[in-house]
This record gives structure tokens, sequence and C-alpha cells, in this order.
């Protein structure tokens, strides 16, 4: 039931953003699976994608039907040219193009049980109930695992069978707990004191393992039951006979498998187990339940789905509902008529953001059946977005509205109506980023054709080349788009999705440098803007353009197989609130002494290899090139750190050998003398003025290294060294550990090098900066002359994608050696590479199901919704079964005096005719808005001050508005720009008080 031993080969650099969230052992089971697929609707589609984006060994496709035109809504690989041909050779040639490694295979036949037999997983999507009842209990019989998924308009249905006693290994996304060791006592039960630093979670009768103890080294490789005890203790069974603890160690939780037992779908679908954010949504999804029972006993009834919007046929379903059996095993609930009825009137409608939420689910369901990694849904999940429909006392569609015109659009208008595509096809929408998220967007957008008419477009602004390691989650993207700019691409694959789609691509970012090109008069044609962006700085600069324009802000992130979508709708919803940065959202950085000298954790281990990369074959590279072009100037460099770096250079090499022997030199520098040089000033036994060691808490004792090249991550420190500083000086490099440690044997030990200075305090460090004088800089020049008479150098640019480089194989020696030195449980060269590279792990299936979160919202804004109670902001864990969608808060009102605003609010102000001055625009706000001005800025510039003396406020008030901001800042107002945006601060204003901004029109 595999794909054969021979053609398994883990592309590592392709899947690397996916293999942070599965990892290498479920990589390995998903490129063996056999997966089929019936039903190839906008549903099917979007499962095939996504798991061969992932890399499913092979997939084989089934459905004879006739491509028809209600396809084209959300089938993105058939097109007008399809219809009539089978929707699974039509398919076939388009899904194989997504990734060659997968074997895409089209089944003609009927699906008999032989067929089954060939398969880990099987998948039905847009089949009919005796067909999913056949298939299931067959698969049920066998042991394979069983996936049936079905959208109907705006509710989707998703079931599970993965047999009895199904093995979970991992049930969660979350890491093993790991913390550091402090201390193991000789005992029974043993004690193992954790490090003040390492708080943990720990449980009682949580299995641990144990790594790197030095002394105790019994416990080395052995699992062991916890009881949990006060502080940072926990006790481990008996450790009597075992060696005394010396030093380090980590303990590390060792995660837990479960068994889960399924019922058969027969079983099931008269007992159905429910996924539920709350108790109080079960009613809610029994109804769906029987809801989708009654379409089905339509469909076999009339021999057709109900027709959109046809009353009719909706009360048919109701009467179908109300006769059906009742579900067994639960209390008897009362039918929601009108549930029913809603989604009958619009279950004839396919619709992209749909398939794309559902499709994304049931493919991360195929993964856990094939990987036995993370919790199968237990069995039924049922999603519904009726809240797209008109609100409540809107009228009704009618079917002449939703009937089918012959079009691409059928599928959506048998939702929204005819009139509702019209709207759609004349909106106008920036997209902002065009990687994973943006490309299922702009696939969405395609789908449903925004923009296609008019004065309707999309403009996608993306500043960032295509990587490889995209081409597993951004399907828009092939292996010849590699190098080339992903907005160009993006935009030109989803005009051949929707040859109407009128769409312009902006490479570059979309920040204040570009806001001569996004700025009034781009806003001003825009109806809303869409952000894909992965760093809180980009999401909250887009956020104020939305807030400053009164423009409505789709917002979409991923982590993993967590998701979340969100809307911000001016004045209905409160604006969107986010860190200013990344190393806001992240905590404070690490401060300079502490990773030098004290660290603590492996990530300011990783921090300082990191550091030591940029300085010793970047940096100084830059330095010497700078002086080689200009060698009578020094004042561009930070004297300190070049001197500093230039000493750790030694002499230009000429050979390998010379490369090896400064890296083997940096080596014994790093990792022996200044560790030395360290315990010399800090003897171990150092007190101080407290009474306290000065070596305690956070602050771990090191130990000197004495190098050894018969172990792993010494050699692979010199080798990464050797060939980087080679590089650096180009001349040719080797990956021979043989003959490196044969070269390491005849190496002379390198001499004592000139100590590292040392700190205790950042603020210690930064005043010895202050004393760099003339000695320190003709010292400074002295070390650039040696340097001045070659070639310039080739500095290096940190890459963390490129495997043969040395890059990460340099950080992660370098980090694990310094944890070895303070006793720090290391990283492994994965993790080193996701911490420094700052990788987010991603996956196509998350991906896909936020993008249609994001699309069901913009359903609303296109229709018109005022109600803050129609949106949603969504998020989901589709590891472990998460699907909450809650209505935004409302903006917050502020108050200052008789004035009263919200985040959205703006003060509009006139500059004339004739242009007001700054007195005259002082005056206006005191007498038309009772604010007192005390500041007023135009950026970080000060347009006018009440502490300014009164001669300069008296040159400065008669200056018209528009003259005093070009005589301050220097600027001419770009052509076409409508308003100066002020920002002000008044007399008595609370210190929370946040004045909205001025607009001051032009």
């Amino acid at each position: 039931m595999g794909v054969p031993e021979t053609s398994i080969l883990l592309d590592e650099e392709l899947y690397s953003r996916q293999l942070y969230v599965l990892g290498s052992e479920a990589m390995h089971k998903i490129q063996r699976a056999k997966v089929l697929l019936s039903g190839l609707r906008g549903l099917g589609a979007e499962v095939a994608k996504n798991l061969v984006l992932m890399g499913v060994g092979s997939l084989t496709l089934h459905d004879p039907n006739p491509t028809c035109w209600s396809d084209l809504s959300a089938q993105f690989f058939l097109s007008e040219k399809d219809l009539g041909k089978s929707r699974a050779e039509a398919s076939q040639e388009p899904v194989a193009q997504l990734n060659r490694a997968v074997q895409v295979c089209v089944h003609r036949g009927a699906i008999t049980e032989d067929l089954l037999l060939d398969f880990q997983v099987v998948v039905l999507t847009a089949s009919d109930l005796e067909e999913q009842l056949k298939v299931g209990n067959l698969c049920h019989q066998h042991g394979i695992c069983f996936v049936m998924a079905d959208t109907r308009g705006l509710v989707g249905q998703l079931f599970c069978d993965f047999g009895e006693a199904f093995t979970v290994q991992d049930p969660t996304e979350s890491e093993p707990l790991v913390a550091a060791i402090q201390h193991i006592s000789q005992g029974s039960p043993g004690v193992v004191t954790l490090r003040e630093a390492d708080a943990h979670s720990f449980q009682d009768v949580d299995m641990v393992t144990f790594s790197d103890i030095e002394g105790m080294i019994e416990l080395n490789g052995c699992t062991r039951p916890i009881r949990v005890q006060e502080g940072r203790t926990l006790e481990i069974g008996d450790t009597t006979t075992f060696s005394r603890y010396l030093r380090g160690g980590a303990v590390t939780e060792v995660k837990k498998s479960k068994i889960v037992n399924h019922e058969s779908l027969a079983t099931a679908l008269l007992q159905p187990r429910v996924v539920v954010p709350g108790t109080q949504e079960i009613p809610r999804a029994h109804c769906l339940h029987q809801t989708f029972r009654a379409l089905h006993q339509f469909q076999a009834h009339r021999g057709h789905p109900p027709q959109p919007w046809h009353p009719g046929d909706a009360q048919y379903v109701v009467e179908l509902a109300r006769a059906l059996e009742p579900l067994q095993g639960i209390q008897e609930e009362t039918l929601d008529e009108d549930l029913v009825r809603a989604v009958a009137l619009c279950s004839a409608g396919d619709l992209s953001p749909m398939a794309a939420v559902l499709g994304g689910i049931a493919a991360q369901e195929v993964l856990k059946a094939i990987s036995g990694k993370f919790t199968p849904l237990d069995q039924w999940l049922y999603f519904d977005a009726l809240d797209c429909l008109p609100e409540d006392g809107d009228p009704f569609l009618r079917p002449e509205d939703c009937a089918p015109r012959g079009c691409r659009y059928d599928g959506q208008i048998a939702v929204f109506g005819a009139g509702f595509q019209e709207k759609l096809s004349c909106q106008h929408y920036l997209l902002v980023g065009a990687g994973a998220i943006g490309c299922e967007l702009l696939k969405s957008f395609a789908l449903m054709g925004l923009g296609t008419n008019g004065s309707g477009g999309i403009t996608v602004a993306d500043m960032d080349l295509i990587e490889r390691s995209n081409l597993s989650r951004q399907f828009l993207f092939r292996p010849q788009d590699i190098g080339s700019p992903k907005a160009k691409v993006a935009a030109e694959a989803a005009s051949r999705l929707n040859r109407g789609l009128k769409i312009t691509s902006h490479i570059g970012p979309l920040d204040r440098s570009t806001e001569n090109i996004f700025g009034d008069s781009f806003f001003s044609c825009v109806d809303g803007v869409a952000a894909a962006l992965d760093n809180f700085q980009a999401r909250s600069y887009v956020a104020a353009r939305c807030t400053r324009y009164l423009k409505p802000l789709l917002e979409s992130g991923t982590l993993g197989t967590q998701g979340s979508a969100a809307v911000f709708v001016p004045h209905v919803t409160e604006v969107y609130k986010g860190p200013r940065s990344d190393a806001a959202s992240k905590g404070t950085t690490n401060p300079i002494c502490t990773v030098r000298f004290f660290p603590s954790t492996v990530e300011h281990t990783l921090e300082w290899a990191r550091n030591e990369f940029e300085g010793i074959f970047r940096l100084s590279a830059e330095a010497i090139n700078r002086y080689q072009q200009a060698p009578t100037s020094l004042t561009d460099m930070d004297g300190p750190q070049v001197l500093s770096l230039l000493g750790t250079l030694g002499m230009p090499p000429k050979t390998w050998q010379d490369c090896v022997k400064w890296a083997r030199g940096h080596w014994q520098l790093c990792f022996h003398d200044n560790i030395k040089q360290l315990l010399k000033c800090f003897p171990p036994e150092k007190v101080l003025e407290d009474g306290t060691l000065f070596w305690s808490g956070p602050k771990q004792c090191p130990q000197h290294l004495e190098f050894d090249a018969n172990q792993d991550m010494h050699l692979l420190y010199v080798l990464a060294a050797a060939n980087l500083y080679a590089q650096m000086h180009g001349l040719p490099g080797s990956n021979n550990r043989t003959e490196l440690r044969e070269l390491l044997k005849s190496l002379a030990l390198p001499g004592p090098q000139p100590p590292a200075l040392i700190f205790t305090s950042d603020l210690e460090l930064g005043q010895t900066s202050i004393t760099f004088g003339p000695e320190q800089l003709e010292e400074l020049r002295k070390s650039l002359e040696v340097w001045n008479t070659g070639l310039p150098l080739k500095p290096l640019i940190f890459e963390k994608d490129d495997d043969s480089n040395f890059h990460v194989d340099f950080v992660t020696a370098a980090a694990n050696l310094r944890a070895q030195n303070y006793g720090i449980p290391p990283a492994n060269r994965a993790q080193s590479k996701q911490i420094v590279g700052q990788i987010i792990p991603a996956i196509a299936t998350t991906t896909a199901a936020v993008a249609g979160l994001v699309g069901l919202e913009l359903y609303k804004l296109v229709g018109g919704t005022v109600s803050l109670g129609a949106f949603r902001h969504s998020y989901l864990n589709l590891a472990e079964n998460h699907l909450n969608r809650w209505v935004p808060f409302a903006p917050a009102n502020q108050k200052f005096g008789n004035l009263t605003w919200t985040s959205w609010e703006l003060l509009k102000v006139s500059a004339g005719p004739p242009e007001k001055t700054l007195e005259m625009l002082l005056t206006h706000l005191q007498e038309q808005h009772g604010l007192q001005v005390r500041m007023l800025l135009y950026g970080t510039e000060v347009l006018y001050s009440t502490r300014w003396c009164p001669d300069k406020q008296a040159q400065l008030l008669p200056l018209k508005v528009k003259e005093l901001v070009q005589r301050v800042t220097g600027q001419v107002p770009e052509p076409g720009q409508q308003v100066l945006v002020l920002e002000l601060s008044c007399e008595g204003e609370e210190e929370d008080t946040e004045f909205p901004p001025l607009h001051y029109e032009l």
C-alpha cells in the first residue's frame, strides 16, 4: 500500500518549512503513501492541491463526470476549454505540475473493493450517500483510513474514520518540554533540580529522558516517570548506585501516544460525534447533520439538488429533515427549520472560499491518517458561513436572480445572485504580500471574479523573489520561476486562472519609501486591502494606511498548523492592533554581555554564534574593502569592533592549510582561552559583596574545552570555519573530513592569542567604546595596512537555505560548543537553522484554510454589510481540531472635552482658500473643537510647540501651513498629494489620550 522505497528521497530544501511542522519521520511516511481521491469539483481540487504540494507519494484521481460551468467558480485546475471533459482527466496534468515528485494517476472505472485495497487513505468529495456508505464500510472493514468531505453553498461537512485502535504518535504540535539541569542528587528517590532560567510545565507521571549529563552518565538516554515537587525539582526514582552528578544535562519530555477508536460511517451517521468549539454549538451541528441527510434524500427523490433560492425546494428539504429518524444517543432536540431552509436555499452553490476551508482541513486529516501525527477529528465537523448571507430584514434573493447564466461564476451566482457578482467584478483591492497566503488569496480572487470589470482590479505588491522552499506551499509558483519576483509571477499565474482578471503587480515593499506610489490618489481608488504579511512591522504599517484612508482590512497569518483571519471595518470594528515590531512580539532583545559572557539558554549561544559569523566573515571583510578603497578615512568605521575583529583574522591566508590553521586557532581562542580568561577574572568560588556566589542564578559557571578532532562538533566547527575563511579570501575549500583530521594532527598547537575584554554589564561595555582615542585609531590603521595590498575580500551574507555553503554548519557548531562550555542543552542543526534563520513553520493546509476564511469576510464587505454582528475573526489549529469564529469588538470611544471619537475618526480641516496660516489653524481647532494645541507634528518634525520662545512663535505663526511644512522638513508635497497628516497634543489631555489625526486637506 505504499510507494516503492527506491523512489523515496526527502527533499529537505523543498519541504524545509513543512519539516518544522511535521518532522522527518512523518514526511517519510507521507512520501510512501498512496491516496485515492474521488470527486474533483472545487473541494476535491483543494484537497488534491494540498496533498501534492506536501509531497504525498501517490495520488489517484477519480471523477468521470463532465466539467460544467458551475465547476469553474471553485475548481482552479479547470477552465472553459475543459467543458464537457472528465474532471479527473482534465485535472491530472495541472495537478501533477505542482510537484513532479508525486505520482498523479487517474482511475476511470468504478470504485471497487479490489481498488480500495491498494490505498492507505480514501477521500470522497461530492459523492452521494449511497456511495459514501458503500466505500466507507469497505474501508472500515479492511482497515483503510476513510475521509469524506462535502460543501453545499455556505455549509460544509467533514467525516473521518481511521478504524478501531488507530495510534496517534504525536497528538499535538507543541515541542517536547526541555529544561536544563542544575543538580541531581544520589538517593531514593533521586531529585533533579532545574535551573532558575528554565520555568517548566512538567506534570506528574510525565515520562522524560535525559541527555548530555556529565558525571551521572547512567541517566543519559534513560527514560523515567517523574513526580513534580515544589519549586524547580522533580523526583525521578532511585539514583543511589549512580555516579555522582558533575554538571550539565537536560531533561526532555517524552510525548505520549494515544489510541483513537472510530465508528464506521453507517454507525456514525445515526450516532454522530461532532467536533465543536463549545457545547452550546452541539445542537446547531446536529441540525446541520440532519440537513445534509435531507439534502441527500432530496437528490435521491428528485434527481437533482435543490434549485438556487427556490422556496418550494427549500420547504421540501425542511419536510424531509422533519421526517428523519432521530439521532441516537443524544437528548431529543428541536429541529431549527430556519437553519435547514437557509442551507437548502443556497445549497446548489460551489464557492472557492468554502472549498479552501474544508479542503485545507480535509487534507490535514489525510496527513494525520498517513503519519499518525496530530489528533484526528472525532468524527464529524460541520462548518457554516451563513453569516455571509444578507442580514435579517434584507429581502431574500429570487430564483431568477440565481439561475445559471452559462458563465464561470454560476456556482457563486447560485448563492449570492447576479447583482452581487456585478458588484464583485467592480471592486478594486490591494493585496500586500504574494507569499503562501497571498497566492491562495489571488486564486480565490480570480475564481470569485474580483476586479474583472469597469474600474475594478487587483494590485499585488511584494518585494521578494521566489525561492525553492516556497514551492511546497505557494502554489502559483513553479520551479522555472525560482529567482523571479513573486508579485509578477503570481499576477501572471492568477491571470491564467481567469483571463478576465485585471491585475497589476508592484515589485517592492509597501512602506514609507513607496508612499509616492501608494498615496492619496491610489487609495482614493481602492475599495479594500488584504494583507498577507509575515512580520508585525509591515502589518502595522499597512493597517495604519487603512486607518488613514478609511479602507477595510482583511488580515491573516499562519504558524504551523495554527492560523488566524481577521477583518477590520471602518467605524464598525476595532482597528488592527499588533506589536510595532517583530522584536516586540517576541520580547526584548538579549543584553550583549549575557550573550558574550553569561549565556544561560541555547538562544543565547545561537545569537553569539550568529554574531561571530557576521563579525568575522562579513563585517571584517567590508571594513578591509572600505579601507582599500579609501585608506585615509576611518571615521565611518566602528573602531573598537573592527579592531577586535582584525585581531582574530591573523595574517592573510594563501592556502587551504592556512585556513585550517586559522580555524583551529580560533577554536582554541573561543572555547578554551577566552573561557580560562573569564574564570581568571571571575573564579568559580567568587563571592559578591552581599555574600552570594557570582556564578549563581542564571549565570552558569563555564568550563573550557580541550580540542578533540574525533568529536564531530569539534571537527565540524573547524571544517565550516576554514571553508568560510577560504570563501572570504577567494581560496578553494574542502569537504573531506578524513583529510582534515590528518591535517589537524600535523598542525602545531596554536599559540596564545590576546584575550577578549570582559564586561559584566552592557553599561560597562558602552563606557569603554567612548575611550577609543588616537592611540587606538593608529593601532586600527596599522592592522588594516596588513590587508591593504591584497585583493578585495568577499563579505559573506548569511544564507540559511543553502545547505552546502557551511553557514548553518558554522553557527550550529559554534553555538553547541558554546553550550558545552556552559552546560546548556544543545540544539540540533534543524533547530539551530530555525532559530537563527527566524524560520516560520508553514504548511499548505493551514494556508489554504486561512485564505478561505478571509474570502468569506470579503463577501460581506462587497455585499455592503454594516452590522458588527455579521463579521467574524477566526482562529484555527488543525493539529488539535480547533476552529473558532467570533464577532470582533466595536471601536472604543474616546472623549476629551466636548469631542468624542474612535480610532477610525479624523479631524478634517480644509486648507482654504485662502490657505490657512499656522495661527489660523490653531485658532480654528480652539474655536471649532475646543482644542488648545500644545504641540503639532508632521511625522517626527515639530511644526509648533508652546515651549518655543516668543520670538520663534512670532516668526512661524504667520506662515501658511504648507509653507511651514516645507521649511521644517525640506520636502515639497508629492504631486497629487491631497492631505497633510498632522498629529497634535493638547493642554489638559490625559496620559493615554490619543487624538485623532488631523487631515489638513490641500
